[in-house]
């Protein structure tokens, strides 16, 4: 006999259609012989556009009436983007699968003319009525913009409602027109699954709407996102045994412990939409779980932090050297790399700046002609930006690896790796694989090294270079400390069995005082 259908239960916008679709397709190719039926339900949250929603009395604007339908037996499960629903479910409701994550990070899309009202010192009008973005988006634009010219871009964000379909053509408005906009802030999550969507049309609609528009990836170490967002919730009613069972098959724990250490931290401020807090969890080879975290109170946006599991504390006295304090080594230039460079990029349609001094002194038209430019981490984006160059996003200190699976999205239509160009300092050259490499810099090795770290127990390695200048000289009960990237590959390549990473030298400083 054959079972009945499920019936899942979806918002009717683009996204939740498209999100449901994904979902439905998933559960029909892991158990052969289901079908999965779409019932659409309108929401308050969808009939309510003329009015930011933490403006409005109430909460659960977009998933009471869902609810309600799943508790009347209407429909049998329902899909969430997970930042939406309340920190407590409804009576009889269980989330019954949490997917894998999508990039959790949110994007700026930027109208086709902003590089233009860039150069002319135009304010920009940003669309987003998030109190979240709102509290940390501003500022860091005002410095991740290019802005050489003009100095710092003036940034406004102004309330935006609707669904992502409707905000991103307010781009393309006339200039002029009062509705016009200068940039969206938008989960990177929900246009990475509109852009895939194989079933309700959303990817042909996404496609051409962003055709050649400018973005920029916002790093987590200064912009978290909000609590599970690039997370869906799959609910079902808890004594439906069998939906129950069918959800399992797309569970992912490791998601599921993100988002509820999110959420715990959501839970601590008192919950809802209208917190100006992000809090976003990943993980990250050889790190762990990272949790970025910020907030911002009356004064304004508090310093980020980042919480992670540090490794067990130093073995025996401290006596600790930390290489990131010391001078800075004089840079040389490699001879013709500023004309190779110039002729690479105007090639290459993506380039990976491992540091900002790897980027010769050229004019940032020369530069621009590359359509991607990513760079290691936020300092080398202000500090190019300055220059007058467009940042797409960065690696956020964690190396180039760590960035390879985001540059691997569809949705950012990026080259494969093989056809890249990285920019780096001549003694980090090797080991990029099939990314072309260019040096532009080297190391001049000083005369007089000083004392060194020859009689410490824990070093902090600042750089590849700086380990192969002082590893002949080093005790052998020496703890090796590094970031993540390529210092460590050179620490694992010289025979350092057990470097340890950490996220940053403040992590090491404060780990070495645990």
């Amino acid at each position: 006999m054959t079972q009945r259908p499920l019936r899942l239960g979806t918002r009717r916008s683009l996204l939740a259609r498209a999100q449901s679709s994904a979902v439905a397709l998933a559960l029909e190719r892991l158990h052969p012989g289901l079908r999965v039926e779409l019932v659409g339900i309108d929401t308050r949250g969808d009939r309510i556009l003329d009015t930011p929603l933490s403006q409005v009395e109430g909460k659960e604007f977009f998933t009471a009436e869902i609810d309600a339908a799943l508790l009347a037996g209407t429909v049998d499960l329902t899909v969430h983007s997970y930042k939406d629903l309340s920190l407590e479910l409804p009576a009889g409701l269980h989330i019954g699968a949490v997917p894998a994550r999508e990039n959790p990070r949110d994007i700026v899309v930027f109208a086709a003319d902003v590089p233009e009202r860039l150069a002319s010192g135009a304010p920009l009008r940003i669309g987003s009525s998030s109190p979240r973005r709102q509290a940390f988006v501003p500022a860091f634009l005002q410095r991740a913009l290019p802005g050489a010219s003009s100095g710092a871009p003036r940034v406004e964000l102004c309330e935006l409602r609707g669904n992502v379909d409707t905000r991103l053509r307010r781009l393309s408005e006339p200039r002029g027109a009062e509705r016009q906009l200068d940039g969206v802030v938008l989960a990177f999550a929900g246009l990475a699954r509109l852009w895939q969507d194989q079933a309700v049309g959303a990817a042909a609609v996404l496609r051409e709407l962003l055709a050649g528009l400018p973005r920029m990836l916002l790093p987590l170490t200064l912009c978290p996102a909000a609590p599970a967002q690039g997370a869906l919730a799959i609910e079902c009613r808890g004594a439906d045994e069998r939906t129950r069972a069918l959800l399992s098959a797309i569970d992912h724990p490791a998601t599921r412990a993100a988002i509820d250490a999110e959420r715990a931290l959501l839970a601590q401020r008192g919950g809802g939409c209208h917190q100006r807090f992000g809090a976003t969890q990943v993980q990250v080879e050889g790190l762990g779980a990272l949790l970025y975290m910020r907030e911002a109170g009356d004064t304004g946006p508090a310093a980020p932090e980042l919480r992670w599991q540090q490794p067990p504390p130093p073995r025996g006295p401290l006596r600790a050297w930390d290489g990131s304090e010391q001078p800075a080594p004089t840079l040389e230039a490699v001879e013709g790399a500023a004309t190779l460079c110039a002729q690479w990029l105007a090639a290459s349609n993506a380039a990976f700046i491992a540091h900002r001094r790897a980027l010769p002194e050229l004019p940032a038209t020369e530069v621009n002609r590359c359509r991607h430019i990513w760079v290691s981490g936020t300092e080398s984006w202000f500090a190019l930006a300055a220059r007058g160059v467009w940042v797409e996003g960065c690696a956020e200190s964690l190396g180039f690896g760590a960035l390879r699976a985001t540059l691997a999205a569809p949705l950012l239509a990026l080259p494969p790796p093989r056809e890249w160009l990285a920019l780096t300092n001549e003694e980090a050259a090797s080991g990029w694989g099939e990314v072309p490499v260019l040096a532009t810099y080297r190391h001049a090795r000083a005369a007089d090294q000083g004392a060194g770290p020859r009689d410490a127990l824990q070093v902090w390695w600042h750089s590849g270079v700086q380990f192969e200048r002082w590893r002949g000289q080093l005790r052998a009960d020496c703890q090796h400390a590094c970031g993540p990237g390529r210092t460590a590959e050179t620490l694992r390549r010289a025979g350092v069995a057990e470097p340890a990473i950490f996220p940053s030298v403040h992590q090491w400083r404060e780990w070495l005082h645990t």
